[in-house]
């Protein structure tokens, strides 16, 4: 049991260790990718343990140093934190398996920043108290920052700071709500703050409630939601192809503070707090899915279709969170788990087909085939269907369970106008691309470039992504069940309280 108890801190420590011993040691390239493909492959064996001990209901707590909450740091594993880690962790092995097909050579540093940015990841998935959640998106941030530069190529800088203005504004607003609600409960962890707030007299509604709508805004802004997205298409442009794939990832860490956040501190037993996200998140995220979908039918490379493709899925997830229902909820956790492989699987299909096009380019207008069409063509036109959510690929059930969800709703007829939509003209957009793409051929003469691998170890790494969608999609029930009992778990937030807030009581003489 103790063993076991132990894994919970694994996905944490196992990057940190690695990534520092990487700067330590500075080995060879080829051994910090044996490093790092190794430890990714050990944190996809920790995240599947971790999923089946989760799915067997219940939290499992581990307080840092043993000091119970609210007094100690804890970390918290339940369904939802244990379904994001395993993602993380698959996504990230794909990436950096991709990354080590040559894009890990452009820089100094690739594989320790990697593992960072993993370390950062989950923690945010892991923490239980607010400020250690500040802590850990500064760390995935940092890492970030750097991972974006990458390479040093021209277009990067300007998208770069725009990324890193907008995020320590968001780091700012973070400070400032943690701090507001840190005055008004005396304390940062979360378990412990819900019932603090639930408690709370009525003078103390209005402050309360600005700090979580700030809170709300800074998940925003990481989760990318209208009118705070504008800083991610070019961002996620310009960075290299398996660092994109990773950040994929990173908006749902937003999606993730946000429905933690929204069901634990502030859901409807939190007395002058409830409801305060109510009003808010549901028309954003439909605003989000609009305006995101415009962005794709005008996007005219194919990294920047991938990108609003990227805040659209996001907009669709926060559309099944607002909704602040059970069955709305486990959509949203079943679209999200096949949105954040699609779109990982876009990025590094496109970059496969960057480099076998004559132009070496991603413009959809200029027609310049790549080779291998056929293999490449079939990748694509796979992972436009399973995007666009059209059947029988996971995408389609997803859609499916939230439009059903929605038929509760006043604002079903919304929902559904603003969900299909988006899926038609994404289909009018994804069709248009690959036509151009891989049909509208020049006469301009193929550039000599040879191939230093082979075109089978290329595509592996999106091969298993893809294999990840289809099985999603075949065990589509069993997934759809998680996510229920995920969503079931998250409105009951007595349980988790329960679980964290063990009898605090510190026995005289062991600790000062």
């Amino acid at each position: 049991g103790a063993a076991m108890n132990h894994l919970v801190i694994m996905p944490v420590v196992l990057p940190a260790l690695a990534a520092a011993l990487l700067l330590l040691l500075r080995p060879s390239l080829r051994w910090q990718r044996r490093a790092g493909s190794a430890l990714c492959a050990a944190l996809v064996a920790v995240a599947a343990w971790l999923l089946m001990l989760a799915a067997q209901g219940g939290h499992q707590v581990y307080a840092l140093g043993d000091w119970p909450a609210p007094f100690g740091i804890v970390l918290v594993l339940d369904r939802l934190s244990a379904m994001m880690l395993l993602l993380t962790s698959v996504i990230a092995f794909c990436s950096l398996l991709h990354a080590m097909r040559g894009r890990d050579e452009e820089g100094a540093h690739f594989h320790a920043l990697f593992l960072f940015q993993l370390m950062g990841i989950n923690g945010a998935f892991l923490t239980g108290d607010l400020f250690n959640l500040f802590v850990f998106f500064e760390v995935l941030l940092i890492a970030s920052y750097c991972l974006l530069l990458h390479g040093g190529k021209n277009g990067q800088l300007l998208p770069g700071l725009h990324y890193v203005a907008i995020n320590f504004a968001g780091s700012f607003l973070f400070l400032v709500g943690v701090s507001l609600l840190y005055a008004m409960t005396g304390t940062l962890n979360m378990a412990d703050m819900a019932q603090k707030i639930a408690a709370a007299p009525a003078a103390d509604a209005g402050l309360i409630r600005a700090g979580a709508l700030l809170l709300l805004l800074v998940f925003a802004v990481k989760a990318a939601l209208f009118p705070l997205y504008f800083w991610l298409p070019r961002a996620y442009s310009a960075a290299e192809a398996p660092v994109a794939a990773l950040f994929a990832i990173m908006t749902k860490v937003g999606v993730y503070a946000i429905l933690r956040v929204a069901t634990l501190v502030f859901g409807p037993a939190s007395g002058v707090a409830a409801g305060v996200y109510e009003a808010w998140l549901l028309p954003v995220a439909l605003m989000t899915v609009a305006i995101a979908t415009f962005g794709i039918v005008a996007g005219r490379n194919l990294r920047t279709m991938a990108g609003y493709l990227n805040i659209a899925s996001v907009g669709i997830i926060c559309v099944g969170v607002g909704m602040f229902s059970a069955p709305a909820i486990a959509a949203a956790l079943y679209y999200l788990l096949h949105s954040t492989l699609v779109i990982s699987l876009l990025f590094l299909l496109i970059d496969l087909i960057r480099r076998r096009r004559n132009d070496g380019g991603d413009d959809i207008a200029r027609g310049a085939a790549p080779t291998h069409p056929r293999l490449l063509g079939a990748l694509f036109f796979v992972a436009a269907i399973a995007v666009v959510g059209l059947p029988p690929l996971s995408g389609f059930l997803g859609k499916v369970m939230l439009l059903q969800a929605a038929q509760a709703q006043d604002s079903a007829g919304l929902i559904w106008a603003v969900v299909l939509g988006n899926a038609l003209l994404a289909l009018v957009a994804m069709a248009r691309a690959g036509s151009l793409v891989f049909w509208h051929t020049t006469d301009e003469p193929a550039q000599a470039w040879q191939p230093a691998k082979s075109m089978a170890a290329d595509t592996l790494p999106a091969l298993v992504l893809l294999g990840c969608i289809v099985a999603l999609s075949v065990a589509a029930g069993p997934a759809a069940d998680y996510a229920a009992a995920t969503a079931r778990q998250l409105l009951q937030p007595a349980d988790y309280i329960a679980s964290v807030l063990q009898p605090a009581v510190i026995p005289s003489g062991e600790r000062p």
